[in-house]
């Protein structure tokens, strides 16, 4: 009875082994024949060792076994060049370091063309790197940059369009020059920056001064203005006077005018001067005063 049950305890268990290997290998079985692809992902497929195509995104069924994937992103991705020595046209070492943008655009052609895409793009980037500095002088070297990206860019693209990878950007970091070139730059940037502090002084300057003199001016000009205006005035106000003197003088009579001059000598003789100096005019006047005294005399008889 005893030897009957661990006989059949012997075969429950390997039931359950093989049980459990068929699970196994169905389960292994479906992860090797169904792939996930992704939407940035593609597949490579090798039959045999054979490529027979790009395959995805989506489920990708494959046979176990006989085909063999491998997958490929195709998000753009960079490359960091590490700092390199390079010696200018002009025998100046400087030290650069930059970043190469790619995309694999042919995925088949990534995997068959290349075998370790960033180990090949690095050799040819620094070798490039190193033609194009040499062509270059350091002062052109460090103020452009950007040129020297769009050279590289050109030169890494045409070598790595055979591996179905696309350089879509090259971008310089840092560029290192010599020390002694460093401290140069820097005594020129500072005499640069002094140099413009006294062109902004200067043109602060000349145009204070420019203001100044233009309000001097206006001030002058006001000045001459106000001073045209009295002068104006003033003579409109003698105008008037003398109009007025004018207007006056032609209501006056010659016994008015022979009193004026009695009034004068009057005044004459209370001084002490003995000579007196009398114009021609005045012997008319003096008739005048006589037919005047007559009138007044012969007037009074006939009252009389």
């Amino acid at each position: 009875m005893i030897p009957n049950l661990v006989l059949q305890v012997s075969i429950d268990v390997a039931s359950l082994l093989i049980a459990f290997l068929i699970i196994i290998i169905i389960v292994s079985f479906l992860s090797a024949s169904i792939k996930i692809v992704k939407e940035y992902q593609r597949i490579v497929v090798f039959r045999l060792g054979r490529a027979i195509g790009v395959k995805g995104p989506g489920v990708v069924l494959l046979i176990p076994i006989i085909d063999r994937p491998v997958f490929v992103d195709l998000r753009e991705r960079y490359l960091e060049i590490t700092k390199q020595t390079c010696i200018t046209k002009d025998n100046a070492p400087v030290d650069i370091d930059f970043l190469i943008y790619f995309r694999v655009f042919d995925p088949l052609q990534s995997v068959i063309n290349v075998q370790n895409f960033e180990g090949a793009a690095t050799g040819i980037a620094t070798t490039t790197l190193r033609a194009v500095i040499g062509d270059i002088n350091l002062d052109d070297v460090l103020a452009k940059r950007e040129e020297i990206n769009k050279i590289l860019r050109g030169k890494l693209d045409e070598v790595t369009e055979r591996w179905g990878v696309k350089v879509t950007s090259v971008e310089i970091r840092e560029i290192m020059p010599p020390s002694e070139v460093q401290d140069a730059m820097i005594r020129q940037m500072s005499a640069e920056r002094n140099r413009r502090a006294m062109v902004t002084e200067a043109s602060g300057q000349k145009e204070s001064a420019i203001l100044v003199a233009e309000g001097e001016k206006q001030s002058a000009i006001l000045k001459a203005e106000g001073e045209r205006q009295a002068a104006i005035l003033k003579a409109q106000g003698y105008a008037q006077a003398l109009e007025i003197l004018f207007n006056v003088a032609k209501n006056l009579d010659s016994k008015t005018m022979a009193l004026q001059y009695m009034e004068m000598l009057k005044e004459i003789g209370r001084g002490e001067s003995t000579k007196f100096v009398l114009p021609m005019e005045f012997t008319k006047f003096i008739e005048d005063i006589s037919k005047f005294i007559k009138e007044i005399t012969g007037g009074e008889e006939e009252e009389g």
